[in-house]
């Protein structure tokens, strides 16, 4: 598949198939612990990562005056996070204070970011609920980023949520939560939940028709594959 196909594919799926997909290739941590949608939006988000990494801070390096650095790594980092990708943010897990406020995030969706994800707070979260972008964060904090962090380190390796996050692995996020897939995974991944999906919008069908889920989920009788079959011809999936 092409990336743009992997991507597309990806857009349908949701985390919860995608970690049992990861799952069963031994995979058990890609999913980034206590971030939540600053609001939801109804659709995946999906990018290649781009990350920062943030430090504790200190208070004679961490003054007002450092956002005044046309090189400080957070403004800098906004402004090369490629169109398409995910900003990830390491906090560590600190929403104390502040990864970003809506300015600066603003300014990432117009750059065209496919969202942004962080294991610390947003300031101004009303207003980045607003914006069309998906965002997702541990939970509203006012303070600068200053007070607690240091921003440190620009597409490096991280950590987020407890899960590990590469520069190029793929973020995937829905109304619940979000993944990291690693970027050799993604093709075979994808294509997997696709028909992962298939199968379990087949079994709510049946189950809401008054089906038992013995024998259903998972598919232990026979007739239950053949009926799927059927579904999957009738209805084009």
């Amino acid at each position: 598949m092409t990336a743009s196909e992997t991507i597309e594919k990806l857009r349908t799926v949701s985390v919860a198939t995608l970690a049992t997909a990861l799952y069963k290739r031994g995979l058990r941590n890609q999913v980034i612990q206590d971030v939540h949608p600053v609001a939801a939006k109804g659709r995946n988000m999906v990018g290649p990562a781009f990350t920062l990494r943030y430090m504790p801070a200190r208070e004679d390096r961490n003054t007002l005056a450092e956002f005044r650095n046309p090189d400080h790594p957070q403004r800098k980092a906004i402004e090369e996070c490629p169109a398409g990708s995910v900003f990830v943010m390491d906090s560590r897990k600190d929403p104390r204070a502040a990864s970003a406020g809506d300015i600066l995030i603003t300014r990432l969706m117009m750059r065209g970011g496919e969202g942004v994800v962080t294991d610390g707070g947003f300031r101004d979260a009303m207003r980045i609920a607003e914006l069309d972008m998906p965002a997702y964060h541990n939970r509203p904090s006012s303070p600068t980023n200053l007070t607690h962090h240091e921003a440190i380190d620009i597409n490096v390796p991280i950590g987020c949520g407890d899960a590990a996050v590469f520069p190029g692995d793929i973020i995937v996020g829905d109304d619940d939560s979000v993944i990291v897939i690693p970027a050799h995974l993604a093709d075979e991944v994808a294509a997997e939940a696709v028909e992962m999906t298939a199968f379990e919008d087949f079994v709510v069908s049946q189950v809401k028709a008054g089906e038992t889920i013995i024998g259903l989920y998972p598919p232990t009788k026979e007739d239950n594959l053949e009926k799927f079959a059927a579904w999957r011809k009738e209805t084009g999936r």
